[in-house]
């Protein structure tokens, strides 16, 4: 990203830089720009990473965590079998653990700092899972829902008080607690830090939802969107896009609402796309969907701390942050999760519609020199080619039903492509 207001060469007019359609243009200036994908770490420090000189630095550390459904084998309908499963597959403390429900477990990679050490514990994890859920007669199913419609009562996890008092209070909202996203931690950052850089990445958050969108059917029938998940939410008070914020103490402001107000029972039902995590000292993506393959996962991965890391650039280097609409940012994160990666999405800066691969191509563009410094390029380039050749999840999905009209074709696609280590 270049300085905002900078003229273009060929025509003298000022052009966003931060837009996609200036990518190609900013590009050159960023790869004379780059500095390490490292981070100084100064807690409490304000706006940003400490810059004095001489104080050691710090790769960025990535971690992923990732929901999963659990289907019967026979059926491949969702079933209640998490507290089996979870006590066969052990494991170390916080590596494998239940989620909202009882027909859903949740993997937790320890702190990686390479691709391929994420990769490698990625592809470990779901192994050891799957084969504890085949012990039980289940599969892995890496969806964001179950796909065809559910019946009886929701399951909640029994010895959670707080998801009882969570349906109690938001009724049916809780329906969608049935769904699966994968979660991307980079850190370390303290609070002051993390709180910058998700003002400077709110608008690539559209992008990082088409690459990812793996939720076309929801409740059995084609749900006309890409990542209906994203839609489903929404419905959540505390979720969506991350509002701007002017500061950290804006910040604590905006959280305290939500637990005053009665949008959350507590700091983890703050469910923007993008929060400084309540937990870790990381900034967690919260966007994308679940989806069965390890190595889009390890692109997502990739994009997030290249993102990161050009945010942090921007900010030791005191540029402006990008002007960017609330109102646009929302409807690009709707086109985002309707039309998906195969359709168009908005340009977030200038509400423009554009290809949605030209801009992931834009999105690769611009992190472009963060990941060939990680050692990450070559992967990332490679597996978003693959991504617009063979299609998102979502059109994958779709294009397996067309041929038989059958769901359970279906789920059969998506267990076989989970367990595909």
């Amino acid at each position: 990203m270049i300085e905002p207001g900078n003229k273009t060469a060929s025509t003298g007019t000022t052009q966003n830089p931060h837009s996609p359609q200036s990518t190609q243009n900013a590009q050159s200036t960023q790869s004379t720009q780059h500095t390490q994908n490292t981070v100084r770490l100064r807690p409490g420090a304000q706006g940003g990473p400490s810059a004095s000189p001489g104080r050691p630095t710090v790769p960025l550390t990535v971690g992923v965590e990732e929901e999963f459904l659990l289907v019967d084998a026979r059926t491949l309908r969702v079933v209640p079998a998490a507290p089996l499963v979870l006590a066969t597959a052990g494991g170390l403390p916080g590596e494998m653990h239940p989620e909202g429900t009882r027909y859903q477990v949740e993997i937790s990679t320890p702190v990686a700092e390479s691709a391929a050490t994420l990769r490698a514990e990625l592809a470990a994890l779901r192994r050891t899972l799957a084969g504890a859920a085949r012990a039980h007669g289940c599969r892995l199913l890496a969806a964001p829902s179950p796909v065809v419609a559910m019946t009886g009562p929701l399951h909640l996890t029994d010895d959670e008080p707080r998801q009882r008092e969570q349906h109690r209070r938001f009724g049916a909202l809780t329906d969608t607690l049935v769904s699966c996203g994968r979660h991307i931690h980079i850190g370390t950052l303290d609070v002051d830090t993390a709180v910058a850089v998700s003002n400077r990445i709110r608008p690539w958050l559209p992008t990082l939802i088409a690459l990812a969108a793996n939720s076309p059917f929801w409740g059995g029938r084609d749900t006309g969107h890409a990542s209906w998940r994203a839609m489903a939410w929404s419905g959540w008070p505390s979720a969506g896009p991350p509002p701007h914020f002017t500061s950290t103490a804006h910040f604590r402001r905006s959280v305290q609402t939500l637990l005053g107000s009665g949008a959350a029972l507590d700091t983890k039902m703050v469910y923007w796309d993008l929060r400084p995590s309540g937990h870790w000292p990381t900034l967690e993506f919260r966007a994308p969907d679940m989806s069965p393959s390890i190595d889009t996962a390890v692109l997502q991965a990739e994009l997030a701390r290249a993102l990161v890391s050009t945010a942090l650039r921007e900010i030791r280097e005191r540029r402006p942050e990008p002007a960017i609409r609330d109102d646009v940012l929302r409807l690009a994160r709707w086109r985002a999760a309707h039309d998906g990666l195969e359709g168009f999405g908005l340009d977030p800066y200038t509400g423009t519609e554009l290809p949605a691969a030209d801009l992931a191509e834009a999105l690769l563009d611009l992190v472009a020199p963060e990941l060939a410094a990680s050692g990450d390029l070559d992967h990332a380039a490679k597996t978003l080619a693959t991504l617009l050749r063979d299609g998102s999840g979502a059109h994958r999905q779709r294009t397996t039903y067309a041929r038989r009209q059958n769901l359970t074709d279906v789920l059969r696609h998506l267990t076989d492509e989970t367990e595909n280590f």
